[in-house]
């Protein structure tokens, strides 16, 4: 081994002199057989010819594992009287990103050969690190309090990692409960999502499930529910817009009676297609979550706080669980409590603050509150520095970082797991709109039943002609009036999405709808630009490329006419449509200004709709146009094979009402527009 192998410094290679001088004379003084090998050590450092290492279990040669130890509390290993005056040497143990315990420490014989002796040890060349599991930990210490002639001071494991590390290994492995997935899900399970699954099982179901969005966290938390035959009943707290949602998802997915799921809304002014139970928010009386799922929103579980903590609940899913950062918020004081009480939790974030270690305290809190205690302690520990208070900066990141994924957190990125997912995938996300917001739309609707009946029974063209006329009028009433409704749910629903962090489209019709969009993007102090008939065209490709290239443009707000042609968006790869347009080939060509050629993602869409809206009648025409071109929109996440550098026409374009009116034409009077339930 050359000298510059070593990677030494002058002052190490001084150190080392010192101490094979040191290992001399001790030889010497007791008359050891070890001095002659101790000197020719040092003789063979200082001429950089190769020195005497044993073999390794991997058969890698051992190189240098460290240069200097960072100073730390460290506790000496060996407390025999007899080590006093023995050389020191310093070993560090610290937490590795796989999990498993790393002994870090300046080359010395003794100790490569004390670590040899560690249970399971692996010596990793690349790293320049002794591996070894948790469970050898007690053996290592004791074995190197036990090398001969030195005194082994160990830096160990904080006190807060050990008891992450304990209560980790303490829970039930589950794992063999994997077997009880419906084939109907596990067949549809990307690999990494099998993964996801079996990591929560393994570490009991109490998880943060931190895959990046798009990556199919909801069915991931389902699947696990599923392995958990007496986990009734759940107890699931998301943000507002999401209620419906994960609704349609259970009841998707697990085929369970849909008077099982019971989901508590304000205000509710929908018709209920996909037939839950309905409990309203606002009700005088005593809420009562008696389901077999029972969906929540973060606001309401401050009102409820009794009612849930005095509720068995075996599993509490807390989806988007980033709304539970704020230490002081209500929602935090009241959900943190129930979630601990569960005997399997699951918290989904794709934004988990790992760049805010503070942020996290109350989810790990939530999971482990016997390890995550004192906030003083983590603060200290992980949350040093930082301009604005005490605990607002970040230290030992690798630390924390790799404490959670050793105990309780899965994290994939898109880009870790492109391999694996279809270049473009759809989802529908259902939105509850408020009574209020309703009560014109439903009038507008009856009206409309009115107007068809009439044309069914006329028995004038002209008279005829007339009412058809008046019937156009009313649908496009009755689209404008729908955008309008759909606008606080769908600022709702953005919300989520800011969190994220991600770069998105979302793309709109009506003006009021883009607007509102538009001003509360501004308003969250988002980044964004805005594209629609009114954006001057020799303006539009500046847009496009502040957009493309600044990575503080989060958002683009586009008008599905004027913003789905012409334009390449492929910085974002999430696309959302607060409105549906009534031509198919529309959708399409705005969803492709994301998903077309210098795509490097996957490219996830979502539609946003509601129940006893124009989206009932669009929604029809849409999906009958896809489904005849091969293509699906039910609300699985699908594959969708579309290259990226396969050249697509638009599908032919629809007269406006047209589809919609020869519907009328055949229909009953009586008969309802179809549901946008997803279809098996």
């Amino acid at each position: 081994m050359e000298f510059n192998d070593w990677e030494l410094s002058a002052e190490e290679m001084d150190a080392l002199e010192r101490e094979a001088l040191q290992k001399r004379a001790l030889a010497q003084q007791h008359n050891s057989p070890s001095s002659f090998q101790t000197q020719q050590t040092h003789q063979s450092v200082l001429s950089g010819n190769n020195c005497p290492i044993p073999e390794s279990p991997s058969a890698n040669p051992l190189p240098p594992v460290s240069r200097i130890l960072p100073t730390s509390t460290t506790s000496k290993v060996s407390t025999d009287d007899n080590s006093r005056g023995l050389p020191r040497l310093s070993v560090k143990f610290f937490l590795h990103a796989n999990g498993n315990i790393a002994a870090k420490f300046v080359y010395n014989q003794a100790l490569v050969g004390a670590c040899r002796k560690i249970p399971k040890s692996i010596w990793n060349a690349e790293e320049r690190l002794w591996i070894f599991p948790v469970s050898s930990i007690s053996s290592a210490k004791k074995i190197l309090s036990e090398v001969s002639g030195f005194t082994v001071e160990v830096e160990d494991l904080d006190a807060l990692v050990q008891r992450a590390i304990s209560a980790a290994s303490a829970v039930q492995d589950l794992r063999e409960r994997y077997d009880r997935i419906p084939s109907s899900i596990e067949s549809k399970l990307l690999p990494f999502q099998r993964d996801g699954v079996r990591f929560a099982l393994q570490h009991g179901v109490r998880v943060l499930l931190a895959d990046e969005m798009g990556l199919g966290k909801t069915l991931q938390a389902i699947a696990v529910a599923a392995c958990i035959h007496d986990c009734s009943p759940v107890l699931i707290i998301t943000p507002s817009s999401l209620r419906l949602h994960w609704a349609s998802m259970i009841q998707q997915w697990l085929n369970v009676p849909s008077s099982d799921i019971l989901v508590v809304l304000s205000n509710w002014g929908g018709s209920n297609r996909g037939g839950y139970r309905i409990v309203s928010s606002s009700s005088k009386g005593t809420i009562h979550l008696d389901g077999v799922f029972n969906i929540i929103s973060y606001d309401l579980v401050p009102k409820l706080e009794n009612r849930l903590m005095a509720l068995e609940f075996k599993v509490v899913i807390a989806d988007e669980s980033h709304y539970l950062k704020n230490a002081q918020a209500k929602r935090t004081t009241a959900s943190i409590p129930v979630i601990q009480r569960a005997q399997y939790a699951m918290l989904l974030s794709g934004t988990p603050a790992l760049s805010r270690p503070i942020e996290l305290f109350k989810q790990l809190e939530a999971l482990h509150p016997n390890v995550y205690k004192n906030v003083h302690e983590y603060g200290k520990r992980y949350c040093k520095g930082g301009g604005f208070g005490v605990y607002q900066g970040a230290s030992n990141h690798e630390e924390l970082h790799n404490l959670m994924k050793a105990t309780v957190m899965i994290r994939r990125l898109k880009k870790d797991v492109l391999s694996q997912l279809p270049v473009k995938r759809r989802q529908q996300v259902f939105l509850d709109l408020a009574d209020n917001h309703m009560k014109q739309i439903n009038a507008l609707f009856r009206e409309l039943e009115v107007l068809k009946s009439k044309i069914k029974a006329c028995d004038s063209q002209e008279k005829a002609e007339s009412l058809k006329f008046s019937q156009k009028n009313l649908i496009n009433k009755i689209y404008t009036d729908s955008a309008e409704a759909k606008i606080p749910a769908v600022l709702n629903y953005l919300e989520t999405v800011i969190e994220s962090g991600c770069k998105f489209l979302v793309f709109a019709h009506h003006q009021p709808m883009i607007d509102s969009i538009y001003q509360y993007l501004l308003k969250k102090k988002v980044g964004c630009i805005r594209i629609d008939g009114s954006t001057p065209s020799a303006s539009r490709q500046d847009l496009v490329t502040d957009f493309q290239e600044k990575d503080a443009i989060k958002a683009a707000v586009l008008s599905i006419k004027a913003g789905g042609v012409g334009l390449t968006l492929t910085a974002a790869s999430t696309v959302i449509f607060a409105e549906l347009s009534w031509t198919p080939g529309d959708l399409i060509q705005a969803e492709d200004r994301a998903h077309r050629i210098g795509q490097v993602s996957s490219v996830n869409i979502y539609y946003l709709l509601a129940n006893d809206t124009v989206d009932d009648i669009i929604w029809d025409v849409v999906q009958s146009k896809l489904e005849n071109l091969g293509q699906m929109l039910d609300g699985h996440e699908n594959t969708l094979e579309v290259s990226a550098s396969q050249s697509r026409s638009s599908p032919a374009k629809q007269k406006t009402l047209d589809c919609f009116l020869k519907r009328c034409k055949t229909e009953d009077s009586e008969h309802q527009p179809s549901p946008k339930c997803p279809r098996h």
